[in-house]
């Protein structure tokens, strides 16, 4: 009965928060429901007929599927790889100069690109890979050197292409991250290091490194998530091609609704990454736990 009570008394307070939640079933919780459902349909857009799971056995025997899926991995495991690194040492590199001035130009250099838009940047790397304008050839040519690459033109060439784009990979938030990870590290265990003569790279690696264990596996999650679904570069620049060479899951998910109007087997994509990034997540917050 008190219950009740507290619940009619604060009824206004509900009341404000009505539009809020109804936002929030209509546009965070029925899009994925909805998906969900049609997943396990043949859906054009307007009409959808329950074919239980065919759709994931068509998955399953789907060749350009599973070649957009090697594709993911090597750009996954690529990114991961150059993006913690640079970034990592680059924060390393900000936290350790001694002067101020210094310490915050290289902080906003590597900051700067974050406001600049991603569509922007990549239509930057693509004139920069052009095989007859673009610079690297260009400069390729003057210097004497084999120059006729088609980068993102040519099958043999393009996922390799899509790894240098960013370069030196030091994004913006990698930086900030692990920036203040560094930041948080007691002076006094610094101090300590010195004492007992690690220094440089001997304190980097023995006290540094260690202490932002943390940041590492969060942008180690948030990398592989961000690979899972992403599919920017596809859209903006390949299309998925030559052919499948540069294709990823995400993109072909795109492209089966948007350009062949197969929501269904499109549901069934994006259903199995969400199952993948979910399964990602728990396992995450798992070794969080344990840490703790």
């Amino acid at each position: 009965m008190g219950y009740i009570k507290r619940l009619y008394q604060a009824r206004l307070y509900y009341l404000f928060l009505l539009p809020t939640l109804a936002i929030l079933l209509i546009f965070g919780f029925y899009p994925p429901l909805s998906a969900l459902y049609h997943a396990f349909t043949n859906w054009n857009g307007a009409t959808a007929e329950w074919i239980g799971l065919q759709n994931f056995k068509y998955m399953l025997e789907d060749s350009f599927l599973i070649d957009s899926v090697w594709n993911m991995l090597f750009l996954l495991i690529a990114g991961l790889i150059t993006g913690n690194a640079m970034s990592l040492l680059g924060a390393a590199f900000v936290f350790n100069l001694k002067n101020s001035g210094m310490s915050a130009f290289f902080r906003y250099m590597f900051i700067l690109p974050m406001v600049v838009p991603g569509v922007v940047v990549l239509l930057l790397w693509k004139s920069l890979m052009d095989p007859l304008t673009g610079l690297f050839n260009t400069v390729l040519a003057s210097l004497g050197l084999p120059h006729e690459y088609g980068w993102l033109g040519d099958p043999a060439m393009a996922l390799s292409s899509i790894v240098l784009i960013g370069f030196p990979w030091v994004a913006g938030l990698g930086f900030l991250i692990y920036l203040a990870g560094f930041q948080s590290i007691s002076q006094e265990v610094i101090e300590a290091a010195k004492v007992e003569g690690a220094v440089g790279v001997s304190r980097f690696l023995r006290i540094d490194l260690p202490l932002v264990t943390g940041q590492i596996k969060l942008m180690i999650v948030l990398g592989i998530i961000g690979g899972l679904q992403g599919f920017g570069v596809q859209l903006v620049l390949t299309k998925g091609g030559p052919g499948s060479a540069t294709a990823v899951p995400g993109w072909l998910m795109y492209e089966q609704a948007f350009s062949y109007s197969n929501f269904g087997y499109a549901s069934m994509i994006g259903f199995v990454i969400f199952i993948v990034i979910l399964a990602i997540t728990f396992i995450n917050m798992k070794f969080i736990k344990a840490d703790q």
